[in-house]
């Protein structure tokens, strides 16, 4: 199999290392003891830099220690999804219709709060949302105009 040479499939790859070490608490350092390789390997994984010439064999135990199956490497540079759920937190609602929920829930929720209010609450979940990889960074932060109208 011939290696990718795509930088955002690599800078995918770096993401999900990254977000599977975080959600497990471990430092660089400690994933880097866990896996048998040196901290810089770690940080040159997560980077998600397209390697010179192959594949680092420091990819495989890395992956491992953060719980990802054998293969799982490849098949995230081959554009398969993510292991361990990291990609699968993404809710199968498009953003509009979760920024809807939001607002509405915030209606529902809020007594004698004006519109221009409820619509302030709904931007700080929204970027929240955002913030935590729920939902997609956008040009605009501004909320859908049709979701505060509820």
């Amino acid at each position: 199999m011939t290696m990718t040479r795509d930088p955002q499939a690599w800078a995918r790859l770096g993401r999900g290392l990254r977000e599977s070490r975080e959600r497990q608490g471990l430092t660089q350092d400690e994933l880097a003891a866990r896996a048998g390789v040196s901290t810089k390997s770690v940080q040159e994984a997560e980077a998600g830099k397209v390697p010179k010439a192959r594949m680092p064999y420091t990819l495989a135990p890395i992956a491992a220690a953060v719980g990802w199956p054998a293969g799982a490497v490849e098949g995230v540079l081959a554009g398969a999804e993510l292991p361990d759920g990291w990609q699968g937190v993404r809710p199968e609602l498009g953003d509009d219709q979760l920024e809807a929920i939001v607002v509405n829930a915030l209606v529902r929720a809020t007594d004698n709060a004006t519109g221009a209010e409820i619509r302030k609450a709904a931007k700080i979940a929204v970027d929240e949302l955002r913030r935590h990889g729920l939902l997609r960074e956008t040009d605009s932060a501004q909320l859908n105009e049709s979701s505060g109208n509820t």
